[in-house]
């Protein structure tokens, strides 16, 4: 039992090592923060509204390329698709990206921009890009009403023009909004009030966003030779939260509420009912409502992060180990270095040779010795004998001996001598028998 339990200790002691080299571990302290992929269940994902859409018949496709794919696709329409992407991105948005998206949507298809700019979930706080990717990818210019950057800069996504200088410009962010990085201890609602009637505010007298991070008001601009119509407020701040944008033959749909349509808020106020305005004025028969799920993580290619992510991976090992375990418990065991013994006793010392001549001495030969020691030297009678009458006749005319022993123990001896089996366990009886009657 001791020895199964130090291959027991041994054993979690080389799973633990594994562990440590082989196995990622996050970060001490973070929180897992879920993204709003199609295929997130938890707060702030979108399979909620991607599987609502399913059982209305309209066909979700989860994007995991870049922009430039939506031309190349042959299970997508050309015309009449909705696409919807949440910022800001954990992955960059690329130049060559904007402009095939422009094309894209000057086709006839529609961009809906979720952006958190009145709003500040928990997978956007600490994620900068939001003012550049808005600008980007719709050509609206948002700032905080304050005039300064509403966003933690991202390097040269945010503006700077080095290391040096996005570091700067970080420390200097982070000592003004200090507290606005504390998370509420619940949820802000930010409620969302149309501005005038509008088909895609048909039967929505409120629209609900959820803010995990204090909110920053933030101010949009419209560029010199373009057009925005704003459909929507605040209820409190009264700033602008929806805009819509011709472009070409489509259309370009911006939110300043990133939360309005995850899976803890489709279902407060009218929500739902503003995503289904936009699918039925927005898609035609046949084509796709298309999230992006390439810049939030999701990739065809080979992604580390949703490696690791992945419960079967943790299921999978967790069966190996355990197999391991009952191998190395049901199959070895760890063996003690053997220990030096002490200096053999006199009576080990007999009974390991009696153990060796049992195993190499005929009981023939063992029985001839036995009788021949005790006729030659074990009584005084035997030794008499010598002088002129034999130790045989000597013994059956004793009157203290038994003429039927006697005559048994000569039997032995003349049987030894042809080499015939003798009981030796009997015979030493006899003799000790005899030498006690000789010497009463």
């Amino acid at each position: 039992m001791r020895e199964r339990l130090t291959t027991l200790a041994c054993a979690l002691g080389a799973l633990l090592v594994f562990g440590t080299l082989f196995l990622r571990t996050g970060v001490p302290g973070e929180r897992d923060v879920p993204a709003p992929t199609t295929i997130e269940a938890k707060g702030n994902g979108l399979l909620g509204l991607v599987t609502w859409l399913r059982e209305e018949g309209i066909r979700p496709v989860s994007l995991r390329e870049r922009f430039g794919a939506l031309a190349r696709r042959h299970d997508i329409p050309a015309t009449g698709n909705l696409l919807v992407v949440t910022l800001p991105a954990v992955r960059p948005y690329r130049t060559e990206e904007a402009s095939a998206l422009d094309k894209w949507v000057r086709a006839g298809n529609t961009v809906l921009l979720l952006a958190a700019l009145s709003d500040r979930p928990d997978w956007a706080n600490g994620v900068g890009g939001v003012n550049t990717y808005v600008s980007l990818l719709s050509g609206l210019d948002t700032m905080d009403a304050d005039g300064d950057e509403p966003e933690v800069p991202a390097g040269k996504e945010a503006g700077a023009s080095g290391p040096a200088d996005a570091d700067s410009k970080r420390r200097e962010w982070f000592q003004k909004h200090a507290r606005d990085l504390i998370e509420l201890p619940e949820p802000q609602r930010v409620a969302l009030l149309p501005n005038r009637p509008h088909p895609y505010l048909e039967g929505v007298r409120q629209a609900v966003a959820l803010s995990d991070y204090p909110p920053t008001p933030r101010v949009v601009k419209v560029p010199r030779d373009g057009f925005v119509l704003a459909l929507a407020h605040e209820a409190k701040g009264q700033q602008g939260v929806l805009w819509v944008r011709p472009l070409g033959e489509g259309t370009v749909i911006v939110s300043g509420l990133a939360s309005l349509f995850t899976n803890r808020a489709l279902g407060l106020a009218d929500n739902a009912r503003l995503f289904a305005n936009i699918v039925a004025h927005m898609v035609h028969r046949g084509a796709a409502v298309i999230f992006d799920d390439e810049h939030q993580g999701l990739s065809v290619v080979y992604d580390p992060d949703k490696f690791y992510r992945d419960g079967r991976l943790y299921g999978t090992l967790a069966i190996i180990a355990l197999a391991w375990l009952v191998w190395v418990l049901g199959g070895t065991q760890l063996q003690a270095a053997p220990l030096r013994s002490s200096t053999p006793r006199e009576t080990e010392l007999v009974r390991a040779t009696g153990l060796y001549l049992a195993r190499v001495l005929r009981p023939a030969a063992a029985a001839r010795r036995l009788i021949d020691n005790f006729l030659l030297g074990s009584t005084p009678y035997a030794r008499a004998g010598h002088a002129g009458q034999e130790p045989w006749q000597r013994l059956e005319t004793h009157p203290r001996l038994a003429r039927a022993d006697i005559a048994q123990l000569r039997a032995w001896h003349e049987q030894a001598g042809t080499g015939a089996k003798v009981p030796l366990i009997p015979l030493r009886n006899l003799i000790v028998r005899i030498e006690r009657q000789l010497n009463a």
